[in-house]
């Protein structure tokens, strides 16, 4: 067999088939271990093609012929085989910020009106100033859980047990490279993951790893719990639930919104500089505002003096390569290409305008500058030496993107001043 190389993020070609089971499916991305119908797929790159908007179940592509999609055996686990059990809502789902124990999980599955109980890791990424929740989970049992079209295609829980990604549609096209890659975190160590199927999510979870890939990502598996109550509704248990589960842990009732009447969990992973954020909860204020715990503000953010900008608050651990990326500049006789007056801030605890998804600034890891002439979707007016020192500084920046944001800049890694 010729070696991987991923050319399409669509597996085009005549060969498709349509089932009751594809509603509105999960669509496979094209790992070019030989193409679809047995021929090299060295030629070039083949342009992505998208299913069609119809009302009816769309055609879902078949997967290659050759079945096997593991891409590092080290980060494989067990193929599920078909599914055998029956479909079941996924009702609530409980985060905690640690491990939930053996002993509160049977407790959670002893009670009343509780039908299963999946045990699994959730933690946070952040991509390109979005903090996305990813589940790492046993593709054998988790799957009876999702959407039923996702649920149905094997080819999903197959991809996932090889140590691939499987992610929500809307978000895997904006954030896989043409390679179909994905970097599961901002920090420049953060681990680099091939999206090997798009497949819808459940409420409140983006993507999927198996649980190698979980321990990979530094994540807890087991932090997490998923619960069908079936016919009885979620909202009659869930305070019992709470009361096992503990005050740290977030228990909400899943559904197309995000349950802003509990306290939410933020388990922060992907790389180095996720470690200086850490886990802590928040509480949702009006107007898109959140609250994290007081220890957590108190322990992490801190306003300091910095060069040029006069003052920041930001997260301490960040602080003092600010600093000197900052004095640098000021050396380097380039103050002027860096305007106070339009500087956006760096610690903003709240949602993404529009969303309930959590950046970069929510952790104090992000800050904006020169921010008229740096609009999104733009080249912007940064001045390139004044990117460069603050990459050179651990910083990334978000005029590197494929939506670019060249106003942003965020720690990618520790750099110790000397």
């Amino acid at each position: 067999m010729p070696p991987c190389t991923f050319r399409s993020m669509w597996i085009a070609g005549p060969r498709v088939r349509a089932t009751a089971a594809a509603a509105t499916a999960a669509v496979l991305l094209l790992v070019g271990c030989g193409g679809s119908d047995g021929t090299d797929t060295d030629a070039g790159p083949v342009e992505p093609t998208r299913p069609p908007r119809v009302s009816t179940p769309p055609a879902v592509s078949e997967s290659p012929d050759d079945d096997t999609y593991v891409l590092d055996p080290a980060m494989a686990v067990d193929e599920p085989g078909p599914l055998q059990d029956r479909l079941l809502p996924a009702d609530l789902l409980v985060f905690g910020q640690g491990v939930l124990g053996a002993n509160t999980v049977d407790r959670i599955k002893a009670l009343d009106g509780v039908v299963a109980v999946e045990e699994m890791g959730l933690a946070q990424v952040t991509i390109e100033n979005r903090a996305i929740n990813v589940a790492a989970v046993s593709p054998a049992s988790y799957r009876r859980f999702t959407p039923a079209a996702s649920a149905q295609l094997q080819e999903v829980w197959d991809r996932v047990a090889g140590g691939e990604l499987a992610i929500d549609p809307g978000l895997g096209r904006k954030l896989a490279d043409q390679d179909g890659l994905v970097k599961m975190g901002v920090s420049a160590d953060a681990a680099t993951i091939h999206v090997g199927a798009f497949a819808d999510q459940i409420p409140q979870v983006d993507a999927v790893v198996n649980e190698k890939r979980g321990d990979q990502l530094g994540m807890d598996v087991g932090n997490a719990v998923l619960i069908s109550t079936g016919i009885t509704s979620p909202q009659s248990v869930r305070r019992a639930i709470a009361r096992i589960a503990g005050g740290k842990a977030s228990v909400q009732i899943l559904g197309p919104d995000l349950d802003t009447s509990v306290q939410q969990t933020v388990f922060l992973t992907g790389g180095s500089v996720a470690g200086v954020v850490g886990t802590f909860n928040y509480t949702i204020l009006r107007a898109g505002r959140i609250a994290p715990d007081e220890s957590w503000v108190a322990s992490h953010i801190s306003t300091e003096p910095v060069p040029i900008l006069g003052s920041m608050t930001c997260n301490r651990a960040m602080i003092p390569q600010l600093q000197a990326a900052l004095s640098e500049i000021v050396d380097r006789g380039l103050a002027d290409e860096i305007d106070p007056a339009e500087y956006a801030g760096c610690y903003y605890p709240r949602f993404i305008a529009g969303s309930t998804t959590l950046s970069n600034h929510s952790f104090g890891l992000a800050f904006d500058i020169n921010v008229p002439g740096n609009q999104r979707g733009t080249v912007g007016e940064m001045d390139r030496t004044v990117v460069s020192i603050f990459e050179r500084w651990g910083f990334a920046w978000g005029g590197d993107w494929g939506y670019t944001d060249p106003m942003h800049f965020e720690m990618n890694r520790i750099v110790e001043p000397r």
